[in-house]
């Protein structure tokens, strides 16, 4: 996949501050989020189009922030097989799936979610970036 010059700043960067100063994730840690997290992002895809589908279309009545959710949910499917073989671009999925999420949530004023999840979720990708390769 072909990165812009943007998004190779925005990920050197938080590849600087939460996977290299960061206080690091041990490993027996980090190897069970990647065992389990594709079965955790199948598990909430399922969840969400079983009860949250009907909620989301009424809640956000295909707002941009709800169709970014929305898009966000699809990146995270679409880098699943490639979690199971721990490839390089199933990690770049989810990096733009966590962009895009923050971006819903700046968008929809939801600033805990923002600040807290956007923090939680780039620690957690940069911490297990090395796990996965071409």
């Amino acid at each position: 996949m072909i990165k812009n010059k943007y998004l190779t700043q925005i990920e050197k960067t938080l590849d600087l501050y939460f996977g290299k100063k960061a206080p690091p994730i041990p490993e027996n840690i980090k190897e069970l989020i990647v065992k389990y997290s594709p079965y955790f992002i199948i598990l909430t895809i399922v969840l969400t189009l079983a009860f949250g589908f009907r909620g989301f279309r009424t809640a956000y009545n295909f707002s941009p922030w709800g169709l970014l959710s929305l898009v966000a949910l699809i990146l995270e499917g679409m880098a699943i097989p490639g979690l199971l073989k721990r490839t390089r671009l199933s990690w770049e999925y989810l990096f733009y799936a966590s962009l895009v999420s923050l971006l819903s949530n700046l968008l929809s004023i939801n600033l805990g979610s923002l600040i807290i999840g956007g923090a939680i979720s780039f620690y957690l990708l940069f911490q297990i970036k090395s796990y996965y390769k071409n």
